[in-house]
């Protein structure tokens, strides 16, 4: 086979008139009288192909084998991407089965969910299902960019850990050398410690692990958390501003890159407060006690005590779309009861927190909120929560050596993508699902 370089078929429309070198998968095959129309896909997208008089070149050649192809580009305005390369050599580098599981090149994957995930990895060259993985790269990207222009150091925390950071309940033990240790359910203590060091703004972007026996659809016992934590804040509103900001340049960076996926998608770029792509925005904001009221004046539905259901949340939802045009709203001022206990008491309201939840399109996606700086309190409310102080030493300690007022947040990165795209399982934006049935592929 002639020897050229490879061209990713995304630029084959810069070769008009050239012989090129196509590599990638066989995604379609349509034979038209002596014409064979071939659609190969790669990792940049996919082009057409039309080879003339194949003469049985095609045999042995199942859809989504490895194939490799020589041709000269050319204009074709029927064609997808406005070009088509006509076929002078083609090769199977790599024949498939035949018996796929699910047909991959169609519009949509036409099987279940358990069996597209059985079969990730080839699921993933149908292009809607990879589409939610192009987004999520760039909210992992857009997070990175931000915070690092607003000063924020990337860090990268141990993930097995001597204590959880959100109570015993919900952690993994690992042997430890014989040793009981645990799965991180979330960089905190060391986000904390990380801003007493020195650093004082720092975010990660990592694993996190909850051992938590749910099956919903929101629910994974192994995420992607985006974690941050910032010093010297005046209160939790310097957190909640931050993360506005934070979305609106996200918004504006999916509109710039992935309008094609979300249309692909039939999904919404975010309603923000001004528009996506313009300064921020305020979210609207409610207490926990002020939510409570709307869902029973507006919707005449009761709320648990100091808590919200998905119910409650989905409605909140809709009032925050109605009454500022935003599809988000934080809730705030959640009681001491329902927070870990690093959480910073309101002074003048010590049942309270001054913590929050932001909701994004019926669904929380985040939960922030400003900490305990002061040692002998933070001491004090371990202690209270039925935690010894001196179990935690290791974490405490910084905290006696001048530790500011600070806060930050967690956003789940797999819940936040399919909330973007309307997705209505988590797992169709995680890339290799770890729940209670599921531990391959």
């Amino acid at each position: 086979m002639s020897q050229l370089e490879r061209v990713a078929v995304a630029e084959v429309g810069r070769h008009e008139g050239r012989r090129v070198r196509v590599e990638g998968w066989l995604h379609r095959v349509r034979l038209l009288g002596e014409l064979a129309f071939l659609v190969v896909q790669d990792y940049s997208g996919s082009v057409q192909a039309v080879w003339e008089k194949p003469n049985g070149g095609l045999s042995g050649s199942p859809l989504e084998s490895a194939v490799s192809l020589v041709g000269v580009v050319r204009a074709e305005k029927r064609a997808p991407s406005g070009y088509e390369v006509v076929v002078e050599e083609f090769k199977v580098i790599a024949a498939a089965d035949p018996n796929l599981p699910f047909e991959v090149a169609k519009p949509v994957v036409d099987a279940g969910l358990d069996l597209v995930l059985d079969h990730r990895p080839l699921s993933l060259r149908n292009t809607a299902v990879a589409a939610a993985f192009r987004v999520q790269a760039t909210v992992g990207r857009v997070f990175r960019s931000f915070l690092e222009s607003r000063g924020f150091t990337e860090v990268h925390t141990p993930k097995i850990v001597a204590a959880g950071a959100e109570g015993g309940a919900a952690l993994f033990p690992v042997d430890y050398f014989g040793r009981r240790a645990y799965l991180a359910q979330s960089p905190q203590f060391y986000k904390q410690m990380l801003v007493g060091a020195g650093l004082e703004r720092v975010f990660e972007v990592a694993a996190a692990y909850r051992a938590e026996e749910h099956d919903t659809s929101r629910h994974t016992n192994e995420f992607i958390s985006l974690d941050l934590e910032m010093g010297f804040i005046a209160s939790e509103e310097d957190v909640m501003r931050l993360e506005e900001e934070f979305l609106a340049a996200l918004a504006a960076e999916l509109e710039r890159r992935h309008a094609a996926d979300f249309v692909l998608l039939k999904a919404e770029l975010p309603k923000l407060p001004g528009g996506a792509g313009t300064a921020a925005g305020t979210f609207p904001r409610l207490t926990m006690a002020q939510a409570h009221e709307v869902l029973k004046k507006e919707f005449g539905k009761a709320s648990p005590s100091g808590n919200l259901a998905p119910e409650g949340e989905r409605l909140l939802a809709q009032w925050a779309l109605c009454e500022a045009g935003s599809d988000f709203v934080f809730i705030t001022r959640w009681p001491a009861a329902s927070r870990p206990p690093y959480a910073y008491r309101d002074p003048e309201k010590p049942e309270l927190t001054k913590s929050f939840d932001l909701i994004f399109r019926g669904t929380e996606i985040t939960t922030g909120g400003q900490r305990i700086h002061e040692a002998a309190a933070l001491e004090a409310s371990l202690a209270s929560a039925g935690l010894d102080p001196a179990d935690f030493a290791f974490y405490t300690e910084i905290f006696r050596y001048g530790m500011p007022p600070h806060g930050g947040l967690a956003i789940g990165l797999e819940r936040l993508t399919a909330k973007l795209l309307g997705l209505g399982n988590i797992r169709e934006a995680t890339l290799f699902p770890r729940d209670r049935s599921r531990l391959v592929p």
